[in-house]
């Protein structure tokens, strides 16, 4: 098994240096250290923007689950320590359950440090910048 995982890797190395990878990523890879691109504020949809300052405002939050911590098992984000990323729902229209778009924020609840965008429920994200 061990020998598998080595291979594997060394076959993850190559492509993404050969650019063969290119903008994909697997759970197991390494933690990048920032996502490659960023959204403005202005840039997110009204319900992400409504969101964002309810963020900032400690709440109040629509869904039980806002303001749990993020795994970031998906390893899209910077490494940090369990516990300092939390995920809050941005509210999809029309759809009968959260949806996919969800904002990421590490640091202190109240006063994040930095927040990032997903879109598609984890399978990529975007800085948010004001």
């Amino acid at each position: 098994m061990l020998r598998f995982r080595t291979l594997k890797l060394v076959f993850a190395s190559l492509a993404v240096a050969t650019g063969l990878l290119t903008g994909v990523a697997h759970a197991k890879g390494p933690a990048l250290e920032e996502p490659v691109s960023t959204i403005y504020i202005a840039e997110l949809p009204k319900q992400g923007a409504q969101t964002y300052t309810l963020i900032h405002q400690g709440g109040p939050f629509a869904h039980a689950k806002d303001g749990v911590v993020f795994g970031n098992r998906e390893r899209l984000l910077p490494a940090q320590k369990r516990g300092f990323y939390h995920e809050y729902t941005v509210a999809t229209p029309g759809s009968k359950n959260r949806g996919a778009k969800r904002i990421v924020c590490g640091g202190q609840p109240k006063a994040p440090e930095i927040c990032y965008y997903t879109a598609d429920h984890y399978a990529s994200f975007r800085k948010i910048v004001p």
